[in-house]
């Protein structure tokens, strides 16, 4: 690639103008170079300039030139070119293309660019460049370096937009998935919430019924250790409940007086008691030799807000209301057997 200098050589600038605008530029590229010598276009060189010799990486002829030119004149002679030692090279021709340069530099430049590798000294001389003629090639090279310019910008332009395409799609993507996952997450919560709902129904169904099963163990405990205490026989809960659940549709297909007859009868009698204060009805088998008292007891072992010694029960039908007095009375002889609904408050 031809250096700073030989460009502006090849532009018709003069040589000295041109290593005096290098140094002043203090070689920072050909642009600081041209705009020197624009500016200082009429100045004259100053004397340090125009007696030095060309900056660094300018083409030299040194004490080797005339070994050169006399090796040249050699090959010349053994070509039998007649003559040639007299003509003098002014510039390198291309024999392809027949463009012609002023220097090597140049045409080596010209070589690597297009490819072309036959050349031929010429014995046209390079004019320099006029006024108009330099101020056209500075405004073409000028053209040249917008143009390039402008196509940089545009490619960067189309990779920008590129770039943001790709950025935008890797957007969208991400977006898409963290929607999925979120809505995966939402099915997954929804499905552990109602299984949550299962299981805490499931336990307290469960606690339910060891509450039930435990009312009734206290129950039947009570009722054992009453008929201990009384020396009566002990009556399985479960017997009474299957003979007190077959003998009532016998009892309910009998007319009222006839079951009050053979009331008398019946060894058991099916309660069911209910508190005043509501809440959920106890019921229980006892035998009717029982007496209120007996069924007073069981009430305040089912619960504490009542006490034997303040309870008392009402029959809803017939209408009627046990005294205390009552309490010492059997189930028979009350006329609750073979079942009954007492209120107790």
């Amino acid at each position: 690639m031809p250096s700073d200098r030989e460009t502006l050589l090849s532009m018709g600038f003069d040589p000295a103008r041109v290593d005096w605008a290098l140094r002043a530029t203090n070689r920072r590229g050909l642009q600081p170079a041209m705009d020197h010598l624009l500016e200082h276009e009429g100045d004259p060189v100053p004397a340090s300039d125009a007696g030095s010799g060309p900056v660094a990486g300018a083409s030299s002829t040194g004490v080797g030139t005339e070994a050169e030119a006399a090796d040249e004149d050699e090959d010349v002679a053994a070509f039998g070119i007649a003559g040639a030692g007299d003509v003098e090279a002014k510039s390198i021709k291309c024999s392809i293309c027949d463009k012609t340069f002023r220097n090597t530099a140049l045409a080596n430049f010209h070589a690597e660019k297009s490819g072309h590798d036959q050349f031929e000294e010429s014995t046209e001389e390079m004019k320099p460049l006029t006024e108009e003629e330099r101020k056209e090639k500075l405004a073409e090279l000028r053209a040249k370096m917008a143009a390039k310019r402008a196509v940089k910008v545009t490619e960067d332009a189309k990779e920008a937009k590129a770039n943001e395409k790709i950025r935008r799609k890797q957007g969208k993507d991400i977006h898409k998935v963290k929607e999925e996952l979120k809505a995966k997450e939402i099915v997954k919560e929804a499905e552990q919430r109602r299984q949550d709902k299962i299981d805490d129904a499931k336990a307290k169904a469960a606690i339910r019924a060891q509450i039930e099963a435990d009312k009734k163990a206290r129950a039947e405990k009570a009722a054992r250790e009453k008929a201990l205490r009384e020396g009566r026989p002990i009556v399985d809960a479960a017997a009474s409940s299957s003979s007190a659940a077959a003998a009532t549709p016998a009892v309910t297909s009998a007319s009222s007086s006839a079951s009050a007859v053979a009331g008398k009868d019946f060894k058991d009698t099916r309660l069911q008691i209910r508190l005043a204060s509501g809440g959920t009805p106890y019921v229980t088998t006892l035998p009717s030799d029982s007496t209120l008292c007996d069924v007073a007891e069981f009430v305040a072992a089912q619960t504490l807000s009542v006490s034997v010694d303040t309870i008392s029960f009402t029959q809803q039908f017939p209408r009627k209301t046990f005294t205390r007095a009552e309490f010492g009375k059997t189930l028979r002889e009350l006329g609750l057997t073979p079942s009954a609904v007492l209120i107790a408050s």
